[in-house]
């Protein structure tokens, strides 16, 4: 039995869902998403809540179960409160701002990266040194933010270079005389 396929995903108010056939509609406050779950799991709606059941018991059908359920109350958290990642820069003369829909990083080399910012994302820099990705599709979201990370990934030596606000960089010591 799937301990999270169990409990059923509450709609908070505001917030509708459809089920047609296999896929799932859901809109919040923040906009419209949907997913299409596999042939081994039933979605219903009852009142003010999405119930997803197996459909059999064989190991891909309870597999998708808690799967299903997870990526619809992803949908939920998405129109409702959205997903943030929060990156922070480190580095002499590293730093980051916002022109348009362009996010223009100083990392070091001797160019200026230019960042697009994705449909479905919005890219904000707070100070120069800290970068917020917020939009209601967690897959993009985390795409985004590790496509910028990618740009200059924390060195262990000095730790400089772009690090998720939570990140811990474990640092090595340097050359001995």
């Amino acid at each position: 039995m799937s301990r999270i396929g169990k409990k059923p995903v509450q709609l908070p108010s505001g917030v509708t869902a459809s089920v047609s056939g296999q896929t799932i509609e859901v809109k919040g406050p923040k906009g419209t998403r949907s997913f299409t779950a596999t042939d081994d799991v039933t979605i219903k709606v009852e009142e003010n809540a999405v119930q997803v059941d197996p459909r059999g018991s064989s190991k891909r059908a309870r597999q998708q179960w808690g799967m299903s359920r997870t990526m619809v109350q992803n949908l939920v958290t998405g129109v409702t409160e959205g997903f943030r990642k929060e990156l922070e820069i480190t580095g002499v003369g590293y730093r980051a701002q916002i022109q348009g829909n362009v996010l223009k990083l100083n990392l070091g080399y001797s160019h200026e990266v230019n960042f697009e910012t994705p449909e479905g994302v919005t890219i904000t820099s707070p100070k120069n040194t800290e970068i917020v990705v917020e939009g209601i599709d967690q897959q993009l979201v985390g795409q985004v933010a590790a496509n910028i990370r990618e740009w200059r990934a924390p060195e262990p030596y000095k730790g400089k270079g772009i690090r998720y606000k939570d990140e811990y960089i474990f640092r090595k010591e340097g050359k001995k005389k």
